[in-house]
């Protein structure tokens, strides 16, 4: 069996996608969880996206600046989503692609509304210089800061999984925050237990070499979390 390090006990939160109302309420869950426990490492995991589709992008990135959960150590991987918003700031061009998969929502939570034609790369460009002046320094410093693959015992933590048969020092950067089918197809020893999210399955999807626990909370209202402590799993949920 999989196993977590002695004395810790670690949460893993699914993709979040511009939904405070259930970040908040599964936060409150996993405070009662760790109530009463007996002292050790408490590791809170976000799994990525924490943007777009849902309405209050801007609020999540805030809450998770300003409020992290007392007595746990945090650690922000980078979701696709997010991705989609850095290579936006780098290139107006990549701005179209973004706004059809949820952008549209992160601009408009940041006081954005989009009124032009996004064929149009002069309106592209004026959308990009809104954005980057709506951010926080704090916002961009998060979204810069974001890691890409976290690691506790025989688990490891990325966004979207990994390419089967490469060493983790060997994985591209895109993959982890992008791979669908060749990860989730593949029953390969990937020589430790793969949480990630960036594909919707409507309850955890636990497999032997990986389990996926985005669970659709934009459109679903379920947010999950992976609980993890020595060898056990459970979960926790909105």
């Amino acid at each position: 069996m999989a196993r977590i390090p002695e004395n810790a006990r670690v949460y893993a939160i699914g993709d979040v996608h511009g939904r405070f109302d259930l970040l908040n309420a599964l936060h409150a869950r996993i405070l009662k969880d760790a109530e009463g426990r007996s002292a050790g490492r408490r590791v809170l995991v976000y799994l990525g996206d924490y943007i777009d589709r849902g309405p209050d992008s801007r609020q999540v990135v805030e809450s998770l600046i300003r409020e992290p959960l007392p007595g746990f150590e945090t650690v922000y991987l980078k979701g696709n989503h997010e991705d989609y918003l850095l290579k936006f700031l780098e290139r107006p061009n990549k701005g179209p692609n973004w706004f059809w998969n949820g952008g549209l929502q992160t601009l408009r939570s940041y006081g954005i509304e989009l009124r032009g034609d996004p064929a149009d790369l002069a309106f592209l460009e004026d959308v990009r210089i809104s954005l980057q002046r709506a951010l926080p320094e704090s916002h961009l410093r998060f979204y810069r800061s974001l890691a890409l693959h976290h690691r506790e015992g025989d688990y490891l933590f990325v966004h979207a999984g990994i390419r089967p048969g490469l060493p983790l020092a060997r994985q591209d950067e895109h993959d982890l925050m992008w791979i669908r089918d060749t990860f989730l197809n593949s029953r390969t020893d990937h020589g430790a237990v793969v949480v990630h999210g960036h594909s919707i399955s409507w309850e955890p999807d636990v497999q032997d070499n990986r389990i996926g626990i985005d669970t659709g909370a934009f459109t679903s209202d379920v947010l999950t979390c992976l609980v993890l402590d020595g060898a056990e799993r459970s979960f926790l949920a909105t």
